[in-house]
């Protein structure tokens, strides 16, 4: 199921917009990326002007940087921790970007967006 991004056809006082158009595909969004902890796999997809956009279904590594060491290591991630965006993504151990997840160096926030980027890199939390 595809998700509209277009203009309501209702104004926020309960009027009606005049009908401009039918719907067109560049109006069309996308279901949620739901990236998930567990064996890493991947889907790409094309997008707009033939480009193709690669996102994680599930992952178990990301790039966490340390910022006393100035390093950065791709370690394994064990649990999600918090997650700001929603907290019942906790418990089915889903990731986005602001994720606290819980690696092999220690607690780290995901800094990049797993269901856009393809990657996830991530920054240790002192």
């Amino acid at each position: 199921m595809t998700v509209f991004q277009g203009r309501a056809s209702k104004k926020f006082t309960g009027g009606k917009y005049k009908k401009l158009r039918n719907k067109r595909r560049f109006e069309l969004g996308r279901e949620p990326t739901l990236t998930r902890l567990g064996p890493e796999s991947r889907k790409t997809i094309r997008v707009r002007g033939g480009n193709t956009k690669t996102f994680i279904m599930r992952a178990e590594f990301a790039n966490v940087y340390s910022p006393k060491d100035r390093t950065t290591k791709k370690v394994r991630i064990l649990t999600v921790k918090a997650n700001p965006a929603n907290p019942h993504f906790v418990q089915r151990n889903i990731m986005n970007k602001g994720t606290i997840i819980q690696t092999e160096l220690g607690d780290a926030r995901i800094t990049s967006r797993p269901g856009q980027e393809g990657v996830i890199n991530a920054v240790l939390v002192q």
